[in-house]
């Protein structure tokens, strides 16, 4: 199985150590954190979205444009836009990246976040929605002529979409969403899930828990699957401790004054976090190095399980992951250019050599046996 690393762009520097600063639109910032990535080996660039967020069409567009390589994995929220537009949207920025997207369909856990931009619906509603929008989404994309739709929430007809993404069958959809509900739909609809750093034990119990949805739609060998986690490296295990030890307390600093955190309810709703908060109240380091001390602090808002160690340790905890299916690792630093370049010396090469000697040994036990 190919590995695939995926970082993450913003508008501004910006992170639980970094107090944003200037302008929420930094042209100069958005160039050089994504040129970062592509220079460190990177595969792929997450550009976020939330109710308070510029857009990201545009924010895709313009990183596009300050690249030659980097793939962007765009955060897309249904329900705000009609699903055959936003397909023709996808399938036109597509051929002017030259088929460096993929989509990340994020039906939104929080009631309050979704009522900002107009969304009243339930949280099952959404994700009823959402698999309703896939389909108009995927057919507008793949029909050989003019379709029609009826459904619960759209209702389309004659629909027949000029333009065509550059990527076949269509560009990669990925998917997130921890709730009963939304494995269902990911099992019907998603390339690639998206989970958050959890414990082994937890991680495998989601694979099994997708894979058995995936399966009951013929896809339960088609469907991969990606990890977010936040790396603290350093040359020793005692430096990265160290390193670690100082984030917290900059981040704890930070936090009061940090709107997006400071306003975290402290019993959140979505399913992912709450997964998150069950790991952290296992204890400060889970498994071998998974540490949840940014989790507690920002009540899991968001990506905030690390690992911490020296890229050897690192690396073999990703293995762990990788062995329980995970080929996908979206990883993103507290420093974000500095991080990514140190993990595009780091980290990246020894991940990659380390999978492809196990692919190099399996494919020879292969052939022996045979």
């Amino acid at each position: 199985m190919s590995i695939e690393f995926i970082g993450i762009s913003a508008t501004q520097e910006i992170s639980e150590t970094l107090l944003p600063h200037g302008p929420a639109i930094d042209k100069s910032y958005v160039g050089a954190i994504a040129r970062a990535h592509e220079y460190a080996g990177f595969d792929r660039v997450l550009v976020a979205h939330s109710s308070s967020s510029v857009d990201g069409f545009q924010v895709a567009a313009y990183i596009a444009h300050q690249t030659e390589r980097l793939g962007i994995l765009l955060a897309h929220r249904p329900g705000f836009v009609a699903p055959t537009l936003a397909a023709r949207q996808l399938a036109t920025l597509d051929q002017f990246s030259d088929g460096r997207l993929a989509v990340h369909i994020i039906s939104g856990g929080d009631d309050t976040e979704q009522q900002r931009d107009g969304d009243f619906l339930s949280h099952d509603e959404r994700y009823q929605r959402t698999d309703e929008y896939l389909e108009v989404v995927r057919k507008t994309w793949t029909s050989s002529g003019p379709f029609d739709h009826e459904g619960r929430h759209y209702r389309v007809k004659g629909q027949n979409a000029v333009v065509r993404s550059s990527q076949k069958p269509h560009l990669p959809i990925y998917f997130g969403g921890s709730s009963d509900i939304a494995i269902e739909v990911a099992g019907k609809h998603a390339d690639v899930y998206a989970l958050w750093g959890e414990s082994l034990a937890q991680v495998k119990e989601t694979v099994d828990k997708v894979r058995a949805a995936a399966g009951r739609h013929g896809r339960a060998d088609k469907i991969r699957f990606s990890l977010s986690l936040r790396p603290v490296l350093g040359a020793t295990e005692e430096l990265a401790w160290a390193r670690a030890d100082s984030i917290l307390e900059q981040a704890t600093a930070n936090v009061s004054n940090n709107v997006f955190f400071a306003s975290r309810s402290q019993q959140p709703k979505n399913v992912g976090s709450q997964r998150l908060l069950a790991a952290a109240a296992q204890g400060k380091v889970v498994d071998k190095r998974l540490w949840t001390g940014i989790t507690a602090l920002t009540k899991a808002a968001g990506n905030s399980t690390a690992l911490v160690g020296t890229p050897q340790q690192v690396t073999e905890s990703l293995l762990d992951y990788y062995d329980l299916g995970i080929t996908t690792f979206l990883i993103r630093g507290f420093d974000p250019v500095a991080d990514a370049l140190q993990y595009g010396r780091e980290l990246l090469p020894l991940v990659r050599a380390a999978v492809a000697e196990r692919e190099a040994a399996g494919h020879a036990a292969a052939q022996q046996a045979a």
